[in-house]
Parts: structure tokens; C-alpha cells; sequence
């Protein structure tokens, strides 16, 4: 039985909103981590990695809901 392609671009934006806040909870759980502490001492900037999590993240989350609302 095979899924039309509004169903599977609803999962697919589902499953992409998952991953934003997935990534986003990362990306809080490292900026809160010891390095990133020191690092954001020293900089005094959030470290790269953090941001790429919360920017894909955000990326991935409004992609995915942009799907799952779309006819």
C-alpha cells in the first residue's frame, strides 16, 4: 500500500521538526558543558559547535513544519 505524496511530505516535515528540537536540546546541553563554559570565558562567544546545533536546529524546524502545514 503505497503513501500519496501529501502524507509523505507530512512525515518528512514531522520528522524534520523532531530533529529541530532534537538538535536545539543538544545544542543547550553542550553550551552548558565545561569546555563551553571556559571557552565562552575566554571568547566571549558561544563556541561554533554550539551555534551550528542551534542554527540547524531552527534550519531543520521551520523546514519541517513548513512541510507538515503545506497542502
Amino acid at each position: 500500500m503505497a503513501m500519496d505524496s501529501g502524507k509523505t511530505m507530512k512525515v518528512i516535515g514531522l520528522a524534520l521538526v523532531v530533529l529541530g528540537v532534537g538538535l536545539a536540546i543538544w545544542g543547550y546541553q553542550l553550551s552548558d558543558s565545561l569546555t563551553s563554559e571556559v571557552s565562552e570565558a575566554v571568547t566571549g562567544a558561544e563556541p561554533d559547535r554550539v551555534m551550528q546545533y542551534y542554527i540547524g536546529g531552527a534550519i531543520s524546524f521551520v523546514v519541517g513544519l513548513f512541510l507538515f502545514l503545506k497542502n
